[in-house]
């Protein structure tokens, strides 16, 4: 997921579809899709009538629909974008994004998912305030959540401005930054308007049209091959230009010790960051019962691994048919390479085909990317109104109304920032982007998360001393790292910052998260209330209490 408006984006579309009659097509495409959902929106919103509503869905989704919402809020534009563009380009290598995401949910199945939804209410935060001083440590998630969520934005932010550009034809950098303001603005509307009803109907939506539009290019694909893998596999090998190292471990992550320990890291973030996304975990907010919250993740595990399964297609039939020099020529990161592909099978370059599938895919793919903006929007405007303003600042004597018109603000000022940081990132990849909200996540969030739960010492000082250290460390290593300066492809290309030499902070922040978190509990004077622990382990097993 990286680069947006550049003009060769627009002499690809041109050189694809270029009649009238085409671009028209595309845009109708569009504009009823967002039609269509805003009218989900509206209609979910005249059922939101209080905090329960717009926070959790009323907690009315069965375990089946939350699994799909669940699928649409986690398969990004990282995954349809940013995975397919880093396999096309890098082969085996960028199949692991693939198998990182995956393996997952497992973590977030055995560890948070039953537990968490039973001992909160409608944030992290409710877990943590139930056993630890709770203004210090509401404070300290509400801040965490809102930082991880924005690092994620700023994925589909880019995402988006490489995928509208290349289907309207737009260049410069004026057109992007109003590409991003777009999709900024309708995400808000989102959030605003539906709250958590109108957000979970958009995703489900959305994971259907995802799902169905992917197997349809996977059968493409496969046909193209004679329905031999091993076929497929040769042809992208051939015209990668790097024969048989394409298909084998080290084309990105093998060159030096730097890259392996890189990719070291990239999959300690991957593996551990699911757990501890802010957007992730409220969804286990919006089923009845903790057997439908199992359930959701089920249906969830076998939704999301059908996808990731089908991004050997997706990648590999890129490299195949579109070639690494014509997905780089669109866009640098190859986070066009899945529209590009769906354009080829459906019959090539000008044709009415080609260019009818292309507008299909890549509505599709604007689905994705708005549903998971509407996604993380809420989760991050309800910890600011929920944690920060009801809890913190007012100090719980505010309404329901009150706090969800903060929460409505929120969702502006959130949208605004992404909007601006997402302008600056367009050089990256969006795969990249997604892992480095992973890192985050997982060294500021889990450790927090999993000694709450599972370790009756734990103290609000090792709260906050696993969650600031694992945030501001995990941040500080991203500003020093080469995504940000000292490489063409970073996001300030022109300075030379870049004293971290990994990409991906995960390897040092996320064992520094768990390990101040211990540290902070054993050095505390404060003596871990043994009740409240007990508490929180009965309402974690059963549920009882926790709404």
């Amino acid at each position: 997921m990286t680069t947006a408006g550049h003009t060769v984006a627009a002499h690809t579309f041109q050189a694809a579809g270029g009649a009238g009659e085409h671009r028209t097509l595309i845009i109708t495409l569009f504009s009823v899709f967002v039609a269509i959902t805003l009218g989900i929106t509206v209609w979910a919103g005249r059922q939101t009538k209080d905090a329960t509503d717009f926070y959790a869905g009323g907690r009315s989704f069965s375990g089946f629909q939350n699994g799909l919402a669940i699928s649409g809020d986690y398969m990004s534009a990282a995954s349809f974008l940013g995975i397919a563009g880093a396999i096309a380009l890098f082969g085996y290598d960028g199949f692991l994004y693939s198998i990182g995401f995956l393996v997952a949910w497992l973590v977030a199945l055995l560890l948070v998912a039953e537990p968490l939804r039973n001992s909160g209410r409608f944030t992290m935060a409710d877990v943590l305030a139930h056993r630890l001083q709770q203004r210090p440590v509401r404070t300290a998630a509400g801040t965490s959540t809102i930082v991880v969520s924005i690092f994620y934005l700023l994925a589909q932010m880019v995402g988006a401005g490489a995928l509208v550009a290349l289907l309207l034809g737009a260049s410069g950098e004026g057109s992007r930054r109003w590409i991003i303001a777009l999709v900024g603005l309708v995400m808000v509307l989102y959030v605003t308007i539906g709250g958590m009803k109108g957000t979970t109907w958009v995703q489900i939506v959305k994971a259907v049209l995802l799902i169905a539009g992917t197997l349809l290019i996977t059968v493409l694909v496969l046909n193209r091959f004679g329905w031999s893998l091993s076929s497929l596999l040769g042809h992208a090998a051939e015209r990668s230009g790097k024969g048989r190292a394409f298909l084998e471990p080290g084309l990105q992550y093998g060159k030096d010790s730097t890259s392996k320990l890189n990719f070291v890291s990239l999959g300690l973030a991957l593996v551990l960051g699911t757990a501890g996304l802010p957007h992730i975990l409220i969804r286990f907010y919006t089923v009845p019962t903790a057997k439908a919250a199992r359930t959701s993740v089920n249906w969830a595990i076998g939704i999301i691994g059908a996808f990731y399964l089908m991004t050997i297609a997706l990648g590999f039939g890129a490299a195949a048919l579109v070639g690494p020099k014509a997905i780089i020529a669109s866009n640098e990161s190859g986070n066009t390479a899945a529209p590009l592909l769906a354009q080829e099978v459906g019959g090539g370059a000008g044709s009415t085909g080609g260019a009818v599938l292309l507008a299909v895919i890549s509505a599709v793919a604007f689905a994705t990317i708005l549903a998971v903006v509407a996604g993380l929007t809420l989760a991050s405007s309800a910890s600011f109104a929920h944690d920060l303003w009801a809890n913190v600042i007012r100090k719980g004597s505010t309404t329901e109304k009150e706090e969800v018109l903060t929460a409505k603000i929120a969702a502006v000022v959130i949208g605004a920032v992404s909007i601006v940081l997402g302008i600056f990132a367009h050089r990256l990849n969006a795969a990249a982007l997604v892992a480095l909200a992973f890192a985050v996540a997982a060294s500021a969030n889990l450790p927090t998360i999993l000694y709450s739960l599972f370790w009756k010492r734990f103290t609000t000082r090792g709260a906050l001393w696993s969650i600031y250290g694992g945030l501001v460390s995990s941040v500080t290593l991203v500003i020093l790292s080469p995504v940000v300066s000292g490489n063409p492809k970073a996001l300030f290309p022109g300075m030379s910052f870049d004293l971290f030499p990994l990409a991906n902070p995960g390897l040092v922040s996320i064992p520094l998260g768990f390990v101040l978190g211990w540290l902070g509990s054993v050095l505390s004077a404060e003596e871990a209330v043994a009740r409240k622990y007990a508490e929180l382990e009965v309402r974690a097993l059963t549920g009882y209490g926790a709404h």
